[in-house]
């Protein structure tokens, strides 16, 4: 592997670790708009992450899955923010 593809999968663990760490927003968040924003951005790294192991990798197809990802990820924040506002919840 070369420097740069060896610092691109770096830049996906990162965001790996950042993922994670959001995970407790999701589970202790004190509000609904907390965990559906830490949903979203969980969201967002899962598609960062997949376009840098597709850049470091050399690998077309995990950017077309990162772009599939990305517009499930905007229709899903788009449904919960719906669903909420239903409920009587103000975003």
């Amino acid at each position: 592997m070369t420097l740069v593809a060896d610092a691109l999968l770096a830049a996906a663990g990162g965001f790996v670790l950042i993922s994670i760490a959001m995970l407790y927003r999701v589970v202790k968040g004190p509000t609904m708009q907390d965990r559906v924003i830490a949903v979203n951005v969980i969201g967002s790294n899962t598609v960062v992450i997949a376009a840098l192991f597709a850049a470091a990798t050399d690998t077309p197809g995990a950017l077309d899955i990162a772009l599939v990802y990305a517009l499930l990820n905007f229709v899903m924040s788009i449904a919960i923010s719906k669903f909420t506002v239903e409920r009587g919840g103000v975003l």
